[in-house]
């Protein structure tokens, strides 16, 4: 749901692509006029994120809150909730939703430029935001907003490897890869995965919401957002969190999304990131 900067950059051929904040926040603000609460492939998996919500949560931040609905359920179970979106109208209409909601505080704000403080928070919410960000300075921006003990969860986008009968390619180098026969299995698993996530979206979609498909006007809000969306990689995603958020539970998801469960180490307190994410 948020923001306005993506950043892609090869080895061989150093790319970086800035999609305009204008763009992105237009996108959104038609989005948010079309909502129309339904069942979606994000808050599908909200139950799943809230069970890592720690204890005795006294604040929690969630950036790209779009029209509020986990913002809602969050606010259930913290003290006070800071709010932030891009969109004017994601947030308007948030507000408007979300009237019975006095811990929530709304900000349209840059997540990228916006102050956070240091060491505050003790959960961090992401959903569906990061992949419009550069996503190692916007990971390393919430990991510092976070109180030693406080938990950070992502649930977010990726690009499943695509298997074309060919040798897969390290999108990194331009080159054939060392290990073709793993990523070659992983591009026929990813494959035969997205079949079945189709299948189940489908299903679901008409279970909750009484129609195989979003309305037109939404497919093609969508589709025109689509056009400057960018997704990292499974193994990208592993990589990073590796060297920036040690111990982090990082998990694929069927309807084309990746969760991370983190929590921040700090005097006497492990990280337990594992042993959260994997419970449910």
């Amino acid at each position: 749901m948020l923001l306005a900067i993506w950043v892609d950059v090869q080895k061989t051929d150093l790319t970086v692509n800035y999609s305009s904040m204008s763009v992105i926040k237009a996108d959104f603000d038609r989005l948010a006029l079309l909502d129309a609460k339904g069942w979606t492939q994000n808050n599908h998996y909200h139950d799943f994120l809230l069970r890592h919500v720690p204890n005795d949560c006294q604040n929690a931040l969630e950036v790209g809150c779009g029209t509020g609905a986990f913002a809602r359920r969050l606010a259930e179970r913290a003290r006070h909730v800071v709010v932030l979106d891009l969109s004017p109208e994601m947030i308007r209409v948030a507000r408007s939703r979300s009237a019975e909601f006095p811990k929530l505080e709304f900000h349209v704000a840059d997540a990228m430029s916006w102050d956070s403080p240091a060491a505050h928070f003790d959960c961090i919410a992401t959903i569906a935001t990061l992949h419009h960000l550069p996503l190692r300075e916007a990971i390393l921006k919430l990991r510092d907003a976070l109180k030693p003990g406080g938990v950070l969860i992502v649930l977010d986008l990726f690009e499943p490897i695509k298997w074309h009968g060919h040798p897969a390619r390290d999108s990194r180098e331009g080159r054939a890869c060392h290990h073709q026969t793993a990523s070659v299995r992983e591009g026929l698993v990813d494959t035969f995965l997205n079949l079945i996530a189709m299948g189940v979206s489908v299903s679901l979609r008409l279970i909750q919401n009484g129609r195989l498909k979003p309305p037109r006007a939404v497919r093609a809000a969508w589709a025109a957002h689509e056009q400057h969306d960018s997704y990292p990689k499974m193994s990208e995603i592993r990589e990073l969190c590796a060297e920036i958020l040690p111990g982090a539970a990082v998990k694929r998801h069927l309807l084309w999304r990746h969760s991370i469960i983190w929590q921040k180490p700090g005097a006497g307190i492990p990280s337990r990131a594992a042993g959260l994410a994997w419970g449910g």
